[in-house]
């Protein structure tokens, strides 16, 4: 009787037939190419920035000395050349050294397997900013969502848990610090830039995120011109506010000259009580001002009295 089942060897030519097992180990390994830099385009929307730091300083003094050790990974463009998955920064080095090639493995990756790998090989960086993290969740959160045979289950708050879950899989944050680094995409970017240089913690700057951007603009505005910023507290008022629509100029500068909680002796004097001493343009950091050089002026008027009438009683 003709058995017409195939048996499937694992092969993948027959070339591979009169291979020993260590050559074909060895042709199913990653294969390393000197390509081009001119050829290698960086991935698209990539998130995570290369800056002209110590930490490239220090790269590029590696990459003069013993060259670039460890291979970048790439895979082919439908239009010819290569687009970047890992190695952005040793990409930068290698230009600024003058070099013409790079060592790269080429791998065919679909769109999601490719930002998957492209977080995944950035996410265990020392150093890595808050905007930085915040875009490359979103992504890779993104694309587990596409990927195919992914269902979504959410939850009475609308999350969705699947996706989550499984990007809290592999990454070095919890599942409710992801989703909330995620929610930082939702801030303009002034603020968020703000969040990068520690200005704004991370429990504020979620809260800010809820803001419609008009909302965040007018706010950016006033911690601009005023140089200060909402604690945690103030923030969840200007939330309240937005969701019950009085977010307003006024609102947000009465708001932000309170004086925060951690300042135990302070004087509160309501914005509209001052404003009528003052330009409507004048900003509530100038009013302080102003205030502190009148009082200054006081009491050395009140020390010029005190001279004269002792003057008069001698």
């Amino acid at each position: 009787m003709k058995n017409d089942r195939l048996i499937d060897l694992g092969l993948t030519g027959y070339g591979e037939l009169f291979m020993s097992t260590e050559e074909r180990l060895d042709a199913k390994k990653p294969k390393v190419e000197a390509i081009s830099l001119a050829a290698l385009t960086p991935f698209r929307n990539h998130p995570f920035k290369v800056k002209e730091d110590e930490e490239m300083a220090q790269l590029m003094r590696s990459i003069a000395d013993a060259g670039v050790l460890s291979p970048a990974l790439a895979r082919p463009l439908p239009d010819g050349g290569y687009e970047l998955i890992s190695g952005h920064r040793r990409l930068a080095a290698c230009k600024a050294l003058g070099m013409d090639t790079m060592p790269v493995i080429i791998r065919d990756l679909t769109d999601e397997e490719a930002v998957i790998t492209m977080v995944d090989s950035n996410l265990q960086r020392e150093h890595i900013l808050p905007s930085e993290k915040a875009f490359a969740y979103k992504m890779k959160y993104d694309a587990i969502k596409r990927s195919p045979g992914r269902k979504e289950n959410g939850d009475q708050l609308g999350h969705q848990i699947k996706s989550i879950d499984s990007l809290a899989e592999n990454s070095p944050d919890s599942r409710n610090q992801i989703q909330r680094y995620i929610r930082l995409t939702h801030l303009i970017p002034d603020i968020l830039k703000l969040v990068d240089e520690g200005k704004i913690a991370l429990t504020p700057a979620v809260e800010l995120s809820y803001l419609q951007p008009s909302e965040q603009e007018m706010l950016f505005s006033v911690m601009d011109s005023d140089e200060v910023t909402p604690s945690l507290s103030q923030a969840r008022r200007l939330r309240r506010m937005s969701e019950a629509q009085t977010l307003t100029d006024d609102a947000v500068l009465q708001l932000l000259s309170e004086v925060k909680g951690n300042q135990v002796e302070y004087v509160k004097v309501p914005v509209d009580k001052l404003r009528s001493f003052f330009r409507p343009d004048t900003s509530v950091k100038q009013m302080t001002e102003t205030l502190v050089k009148a009082m200054d002026f006081y009491n050395k008027h009140l020390a010029r009295q005190r001279k004269d009438r002792d003057r008069r009683q001698m």
